[in-house]
């Protein structure tokens, strides 16, 4: 085998439950076209852009010739095309620029546990002409037969513009997946943070995406709207899922990133933080008002309330708790919580 460069491209975000080595990263789009909320720091000062069809195929084509030399550097060595530290070693000798290249180790773990899963990079690549998109779909899943799952980020606002028949065919095309931050349902709430959609687009685009066949996750952030809103903060997201209804319900717990705007109102007094026993009164009103029958889920470190006996109050559990059927019990817990004097925690690089 002569040595060769693999040129393809890989972005930085992904959701927690597409990283490690399970899922093959793949960039259709660069960064995040609206940019403009003011919680988040990803993407920032990085422009938007729609990467061309072309482009994005000859990427899927360089990772693909990755994997065929590293097969058959396995074979070579009697491995029958497995991925082994000598086969990977063999690779490296042969073409030293993977030891710099940023996309070379996450191929290969990506191959090493199955290859059966995708993430499309960046912010939401649902913005793409829907027919660039069906063409890149189709060319991954024909490129890499053994991928099961193809996820990706997508905004409310995107889904409620596209049309149902669009969506259908994105979802027949081989895109499983669409992770979406809510954030909030309160329109107030939504503006003050300059999410770029209202609760009744954020409702069209989920219930739209139901629709055609994702499986939806939906993404709440506790205690957003500080002191000041925390009731109708609560009270209308709880709205907004139920209607829409999704696969998965999320949370992520506000915290104010350095350098971001909601950082700045914090730091002005213009918003207050929640307490630890706050977050959890906030919590309880979201879930007695929610009416759903999807996973309900604090499958993230910020989710750190601990009850007398110093268990968490909320399992971090990527499939959460069932609704209807759990509500009650994560309701019970969250009572244990309040019964328990919380300690405030503070989180590292958050």
């Amino acid at each position: 085998m002569m040595s060769r460069d693999y040129p393809f491209e890989t972005g930085v975000y992904r959701p927690p439950s597409e990283g490690g080595s399970a899922s093959l990263l793949v960039r259709f789009t660069r960064n995040c076209p609206w940019n403009h909320c003011t919680f988040c720091t990803m993407y920032k000062g990085k422009k938007f852009n729609l990467r061309p069809l072309a482009e994005i195929k000859a990427d899927i084509n360089a990772m693909a010739n990755l994997v065929v030399d590293l097969q058959a550097e396995s074979k070579a060595l009697g491995h029958g095309g497995q991925v082994t530290r000598n086969a990977i070693l063999a690779l490296l000798e042969k073409a030293p620029d993977l030891n710099r290249h940023p996309g070379a180790d996450m191929l290969i773990q990506w191959m090493a546990v199955g290859g059966k899963t995708a993430f499309i990079q960046d912010g939401n690549s649902m913005i793409m002409p829907p027919q660039d998109l069906i063409a890149a779909l189709t060319h991954l899943r024909q490129t890499f037969p053994s991928i099961e799952r193809i996820t990706t980020y997508a905004r409310a606002r995107t889904l409620a513009q596209r049309s149902l028949e669009d969506l259908k065919a994105i979802r027949a095309a081989g895109l499983n997946r669409l992770h979406l931050g809510l954030e909030t349902g309160d329109d107030a709430l939504l503006k003050q943070i300059k999410k770029g959609v209202t609760a009744d687009g954020h409702i069209e685009g989920g219930k739209k995406a139901m629709e055609a066949g994702f499986q939806v996750s939906e993404y709440w952030m506790p205690g957003l709207g500080g002191k000041e809103m925390t009731d109708q903060h609560a009270e209308n997201t709880a709205r907004v899922l139920s209607e829409v209804n999704p696969h998965y319900i999320r949370s992520r717990p506000f915290r104010p990133a350095p350098g971001t705007p909601m950082a700045d109102q914090v730091n002005q007094g213009q918003i207050t933080l929640l307490d630890p026993r706050e977050q959890l009164l906030e919590l309880r009103r979201m879930v007695q008002n929610l009416e759903v029958s999807s996973k309900v889920c604090f499958d993230h470190m910020g989710n750190y309330w601990r009850t007398a006996s110093g268990d968490l109050v909320l399992h971090h559990e990527y499939e959460g708790y069932q609704f209807p059927d759990e509500k009650q019990a994560v309701l019970d817990r969250i009572e244990l919580g309040l019964a328990y004097k919380q300690e405030p925690v503070r989180f590292l690089n958050f």
